[in-house]
């Protein structure tokens, strides 16, 4: 059975509606700048992240329940809502046990818990929130859009780290495929600029402390020294063919193929040569039935961390030959690493570059790396028509997937 994308929704870094966020995409507007989260003291070396600005929950949520939601949770509903628009879809005419949600979270409410322990340390146990575990957990971001969209039918949130999107779109996809469904939303939402995040991730060396904004997230470059935190959310509204022509509705773009292996490696370090992230795309490739050559665009894992971009750049080597000329970008120079939210802004990424035949660039690239030696759509994006677009995820925990996407064409 056949799946469309007919809706999508996001909240970034670099806007809140899909208009304005791929403009800036397109532009190669920089995401990145101060952290105003949070107070910085002397023991934070980290100064940038990707801060979602301007964002009003408002605009789906009431006031009185956005303080019963996490900010993860909010980016979730709101990318729903804003997804669901998109898509024209009016649930009082659906099956509404036909409609699903997949949306994942790498950490989930973690505002939430080191607000709450602070208040549990300073105010004692009777001050802690009863909304503090129904805010907390990674699962709220699904279930609260659940409510607010009024789907019944799966309602799963999945935690594969930094590939937790596109695990959710994938495993969407293949769910549509077995016809028990008619649509799902499907992506990720995450909300990390916190001070146990920023601490920690700084702590494993994972973070950039770059306080120029323009060379911090810097992927492939030879002087990246680590990610930019970012946060956000993107949901896409995924619907077998059938239903969406039915409805009447937009078609987007096709979804046609998904990979996901696992690293059996390390905690942190991708394997030898990016083996998994190979494996992952090649299974992508083979389930679209296509071969290497015909596609026209990757959007890359991308991290600005060393060891991700030389060992994605070896597994794209593997899968597309050492002198493939693929063009290849990371959005993750404009929009930091959203995490679990990561792989579904970049699946928007795909579909946009599909629908308007434009790649993206690779902002920030000024000193190539002999090891990543591919083109990376530097600093400014090309025009060219495109038919089939490849995503990559990797998350720590060893967790690879792959998305492949193609235009669509009116039949």
């Amino acid at each position: 059975m056949r799946v469309v994308v007919t809706g999508l929704g996001v909240v970034s870094p670099l806007g809140n509606s899909i208009d304005l966020f791929w403009d800036n995409i397109k532009n190669g507007v920089n995401g990145i700048g101060p952290i105003t989260r949070f107070e910085l003291n002397d023991g934070y070396k980290v100064s940038l992240a990707a801060e979602v600005k301007e964002f009003n929950s408002e605009k789906y949520i009431p006031k009185k329940d956005a303080r019963r939601l996490d900010r993860f949770a909010q980016f979730a509903v709101y990318a729903a809502k804003e997804a669901m628009e998109n898509a024209h879809i009016d649930m009082e005419k659906e099956d509404a046990t036909r409609v699903g949600v997949i949306i994942g979270s790498g950490i989930g409410g973690i505002d939430t818990v080191e607000k709450s322990v602070l208040t549990l340390h300073e105010k004692g146990a009777k001050r802690v929130s009863p909304f503090c575990i129904p805010m907390t957990i990674s699962n709220m971001g699904a279930g609260n859009v659940s409510i607010y969209l009024g789907a019944k039918g799966i309602c799963t949130s999945i935690t594969t780290a930094c590939a937790s999107g596109t695990h959710s779109i994938g495993d969407a996809f293949k769910l549509l495929q077995q016809g028990n469904h008619d649509i799902i939303f499907a992506g990720g939402a995450e909300a990390t600029i916190t001070p146990i995040c920023v601490a920690g991730f700084q702590s494993l060396t994972a973070l950039s402390d770059s306080s120029d904004p323009n060379r911090a997230s810097i992927p492939f470059d030879k002087e990246r020294n680590g990610f930019v935190m970012g946060e956000g959310a993107g949901i896409i509204v995924l619907e077998t063919l059938e239903h969406a022509k039915k409805r009447g509705a937009t078609i987007l773009a096709e979804i046609v193929g998904y990979g996901a292996t696992g690293d059996a490696y390390h905690i942190t370090t991708p394997p030898p040569e990016g083996e998994g992230g190979a494996r992952a795309m090649q299974q992508a490739l083979n389930d679209a039935h296509i071969n290497p050559s015909e596609i026209d665009y990757i959007n890359a894992h991308g991290t600005s961390t060393d060891y991700n971009d030389r060992l994605e750049t070896q597994a794209i080597k593997t899968v597309f030959g050492n002198e493939t000329k693929v063009p290849i970008s990371s959005t993750k120079s404009m929009t930091g690493h959203l995490l679990g939210a990561a792989g579904a802004i970049e699946a928007i990424v795909c579909i946009k570059a599909l629908e308007e035949g434009f790649i993206p660039p690779t902002i920030g690239y000024m000193e190539p790396d002999p090891e990543c030696d591919l083109d990376y759509v530097p600093n400014k994006g090309r025009k060219q028509d495109l038919e089939y677009a490849l995503s990559n995820s990797l998350g720590f925990g060893g967790h690879n997937a792959t998305l492949i996407f193609k235009k669509w064409k009116e039949e």
